[in-house]
This record gives C-alpha cells, sequence and structure tokens, in this order.
C-alpha cells in the first residue's frame, strides 16, 4: 500500500464490495423477486450519470464489511437538483441501526440547507431487533431530523416493497407517498406479530396493501410497476419548488390565448337536469393547460378531486367537487382530504383553483361520530389560513355550509365567479320544500304533489340562482362557461403578486 497504484487498487475493491453489500441470499432472493437493488433505484429516479452517493464506504462499528441498509445521496432530476435515500432490503432487510441514522441525519440535514427536495425509497423491515435500544433512539432522533423539512422542502415518499414498524412514521410525515400495485405494504404491526398478540388473523394485503391503504388516505398514487411510479414522481416534482422560498417552475407560458373549441365545448357539459352526473375531470382537462393534470390521492374520498393543474404554465392546485360520487357531497374524508391537499399548495406557494358542484355535507350518526363537525371545521380553517392566489368557478350546485367551505368569497376567496347553471342557496329545492312547504302539502291531499313540484319549479327559477349572490356581491360575476379557462388566466395573473406566504405551516400535514 506504499504506492498510488496500489492505493488505487485498494479503492476499487473498496468501492466495489460496498456496490451491493447483501449477502447472497439476500440478494437472490431480490432478483427471484425482479426487483431492483436500492442503487439501481436511485439511478430510476435521477437523470443518467448524475447520481453522486455519499458515505458510500460507511460500516456499523463491529462490522467486518463495509454496509448499512440504505444508501444517500443526490443528483438531477429533470435538471434540478434532489437528494434521495433507498433502502436496501438485502442488508439487515433494511432495518435502521446506527449507521444507517447518521447516514439519514446527515442528508436530511443536508437537503435542509441547501434547500432541495427529498425523495424517499422505502423498503424497510422497521426497527434492527439485534441493536435493541440503539435502533429506537435513531428513529426518534430521524424524526426530529426530518420535521425540521417538513413545509420547507417538498418531500416525497415511495413506498417499494414493504414498510414495517417504526419505517411507516417517516412517510406517513412526508407530502405524498408513492406505491406500487401488488407490491406496497404498510403497517404498523405486521399479520405474523398481530396473530399472537390480539387473535386477529389477516392477510398482509387486508392489513396494508396498496389499494387499501390508498382508499384510507395513506397513499395518494399507485402505480402498475416501479417505473410507472418513478416516472409520476418526476411529474410531481415538476409541479413543485425547490423549496417554500421560491416560486414553483414555471412552464411553457403563452399557450392558447384566445378561445378555442375545447372551450367552446364548455357551453353543452353541465346536463340540464339537476340530478344527473357528469365527471368533473371533463371539465378540468378543459379549463387548465394542455389538459395536464396529475390527481392527488384518487382512491381516497372520490367525491372531492385534488391534483396539480397550469394555468399558463403555473403549476396551481385544483379541488373539485365530482358528481360522478355521491353527488358531490363533502363528507368527513373529503373534508380531510381538500383540506390537507390545501395546506400542502399554500406550503409552497401553489395557487388554488375550486370547481364548485357540491349539493352539501353529509349528515347523519356515522358522519357525526366520525367528526363530521370538527374535519369539515379544519377544512374551513385550512382556507382561511391559505395565504397564496384563490379563485372559485362555481358550475352548478353551491348549497349551504358546503358553499361556505369551497372556496366562497367571505371565506378569503380573492375571486369568485358563477356559470348561469349555479345555484346557490341554504339547501336544494326538494329539502327545502319539505321544511317550507310540508303543512302545506300533507293538508292537500292529493293536491300535495303538484303544489310541491310548483314550489321546486319557483324556488329553481327565482331563488336558487346566481342572481341574487352577484346583485348583493357575493361573487364576482357570472361567466359564459366558454370563458372559464382565460378568466382563470386573466385572475392568476392579476395575483401573481400577491403577498406569498414565506413561513412555513408547521401543521400542514397534520391529521384532521
Amino acid at each position: 500500500m506504499t504506492t498510488t497504484a496500489g492505493k488505487l487498487d485498494d479503492l476499487y475493491r473498496r468501492l466495489d464490495a460496498a456496490k451491493d453489500p447483501g449477502s447472497e441470499r439476500a440478494r437472490a432472493r431480490r432478483d427471484a423477486k425482479g426487483l431492483p437493488s436500492a442503487r439501481a433505484r436511485m439511478r430510476m429516479l435521477f437523470d443518467e450519470g448524475t447520481f453522486v452517493e455519499l458515505d458510500q464506504l460507511a460500516k456499523s462499528p463491529g462490522d467486518d464489511k463495509i454496509k448499512d441498509g440504505v444508501v444517500i445521496g443526490y443528483g438531477t432530476v429533470n435538471g434540478r437538483k434532489v437528494a434521495a435515500f433507498s433502502h436496501d432490503q438485502t442488508v439487515g432487510a433494511g432495518t435502521v441501526g446506527e449507521m444507517f441514522g447518521r447516514k439519514m441525519v446527515k442528508l436530511y440535514d443536508f437537503a435542509a440547507a441547501a434547500g432541495l427536495p427529498v425523495v424517499g425509497i422505502n423498503d424497510s423491515g422497521g426497527a434492527r431487533i439485534q441493536d435493541a435500544a440503539t435502533s429506537i433512539a435513531w428513529y426518534a432522533e430521524l424524526g426530529r431530523h426530518q420535521d425540521g423539512l417538513c413545509g420547507q422542502v417538498p418531500q416525497i415518499s415511495m413506498i417499494l416493497g414493504t414498510c414495517v414498524g417504526g419505517a411507516v412514521y417517516a412517510p406517513a410525515n412526508t407530502d405524498v407517498l408513492v406505491g406500487v400495485q401488488d407490491n406496497t405494504y404498510m403497517f404498523v404491526t405486521g399479520p405474523e406479530v398481530i396473530r399472537p398478540t390480539t387473535g386477529e388473523t389477516t392477510s398482509a394485503e387486508d392489513l396494508g396493501g396498496a389499494i387499501k391503504q390508498a382508499q384510507w388516505g395513506n397513499l395518494h398514487h399507485i402505480a402498475v410497476d416501479e417505473q410507472a411510479a418513478f416516472d409520476w414522481v418526476k411529474r410531481y416534482l415538476g409541479f413543485m419548488p425547490d423549496s417554500v422560498h421560491q416560486r414553483p417552475p414555471l412552464v411553457n407560458p403563452g399557450l392558447e390565448p384566445e378561445l378555442t373549441e375545447t372551450d367552446l365545448s364548455l357551453e353543452s357539459i353541465i346536463p340540464d337536469a339537476d340530478t344527473a352526473g357528469y365527471d368533473i375531470h371533463d371539465v378540468i382537462l378543459r379549463v387548465f393547460d394542455d389538459g395536464d393534470f396529475l390527481e392527488y390521492a384518487e382512491l381516497w374520498a372520490p367525491n372531492i378531486v385534488t391534483g396539480f393543474a397550469r394555468v399558463d404554465g403555473q403549476p396551481v392546485g385544483v379541488v373539485a367537487n365530482q358528481p360522478m360520487h355521491m353527488a358531490g357531497t363533502l363528507d368527513t374524508q373529503a373534508s380531510e382530504k381538500a383540506a390537507r391537499f390545501v395546506r400542502l399548495c399554500n406550503s409552497f406557494n401553489i395557487p388554488l383553483v375550486f370547481l364548485v358542484d357540491v349539493p352539501g355535507i353529509l349528515p347523519g350518526v356515522e358522519e357525526e361520530k366520525i367528526g363530521t363537525i370538527r374535519r369539515s371545521g379544519k377544512f374551513i380553517f385550512s382556507y382561511v389560513e391559505a395565504a397564496v392566489p384563490k379563485v372559485t368557478i362555481i358550475l352548478r350546485k353551491s348549497y349551504g355550509g358546503a358553499w361556505a367551505v369551497m372556496g366562497s368569497k367571505q371565506l378569503g376567496a380573492d375571486f369568485v365567479f358563477a356559470w348561469p347553471t349555479a345555484r346557490l342557496a341554504v339547501m336544494g329545492a326538494e329539502g327545502a320544500a319539505a321544511i317550507i312547504k310540508r303543512r302545506e302539502i300533507e293538508e292537500a291531499g292529493e293536491n300535495g304533489p303538484a303544489i310541491r313540484q310548483a314550489f321546486i319549479d319557483f324556488y329553481n327559477q327565482f331563488m336558487a340562482t346566481p342572481w341574487l349572490a352577484a346583485e348583493r356581491g357575493y361573487i364576482d360575476g357570472v361567466i359564459e362557461p366558454k370563458d372559464t379557462r382565460l378568466l382563470i388566466r386573466k385572475s392568476i395573473a392579476q395575483l401573481r403578486d400577491k403577498e406569498l406566504q414565506r413561513v412555513p405551516r408547521r401543521t400542514y400535514l397534520m391529521p384532521m
């Protein structure tokens, strides 16, 4: 080791040993499943040739091999700098030990100092049982350092395998979680531990499979395979700024500044019958740039749609009622989903556009039991505290408390416009008839249905209309549907210099 050549040979030997340090048995098990290595996954994320690994030669104290269950580093994603880590299931099942913890703390601190988004590729068995208190202590340390990133830089978690025990808490506190169909499992305690502990018999799929976790709101996108998951993450990063101190990236501004055939098609998109449904995606694809929409949490509370689009090249967050599910009614899950999304957009200076067609807030014993009052209130609060530009378009129904929470002028919307098809009232005509005309209808006997229908017709024609709200200034105008896209562009441009929130909201991810 006295010559340069000898020292280089020693370096090459050490680096080669660190490339895939798991046991032969563990590597064979991974390869049999057709899964990439931890470093291969990093290369799938980053632009070709840009990944720089940190602490590649680190090893746990007393271990004779250079290894630990996590790979860390940085590179570029579509030309933008990003920090990332990838769990290595072949080394201690990706569990947390001392060197694992030290590497992760270094990455978190580096990302905080440099203002870089963090992508976590999770595939971990949780705490390292053999390390006893050391593993738990490092989990707690990681939680403290990760908290410093919340609301400061975008954090994305990919669950590419099994995420168990303490390993699930860090992803749960990131902005967005992405899974893979048939290969994502998340739970605090696995089936093999639950059975002797509680007597319950369950499967990994029922306990925490990808579909279940997405329906429960713990995963925000499910991809068909790992490559599709990485593609989705790259699209998501394209809507995000590097940190809270920057504006989101501008992409292809100035496209289609005039009315198009697609704009004109909005004139007939709302059904004549109030009870007829339509897919809100058909509106979303027509009023934002290039029909480009990245949906967020599509399987959770599908009665409300959330996601990212662009207005004249600028990223915006979209919150829209979905008439195809529960007629777009707001329930407890929808309120929690929308509140979380609003806070996410507010944290990273992304304007909000609400598309409204909501018949009300879902009543019922079960809804009261699980906290509809509390969670609807949190939705209201998230909107009020949002300092970003806020634009609302009322398409059809907007009734009762749901009118207030879905981007009303009184709640702090900068601009509120309504289509002539809009119905703004305390409740729908049928409900109003049941309350106001109940006694008269009962006393009328066989003429009751006619009296009821006459009231409904009168209510819809003269009371549940946009005109009273426009006369009182509760909305800023009634517009032709074809003008919606260009009006949203003008509104966002007018609000471009609105004072943006620069102090991160550290509670934006908290449960409702």
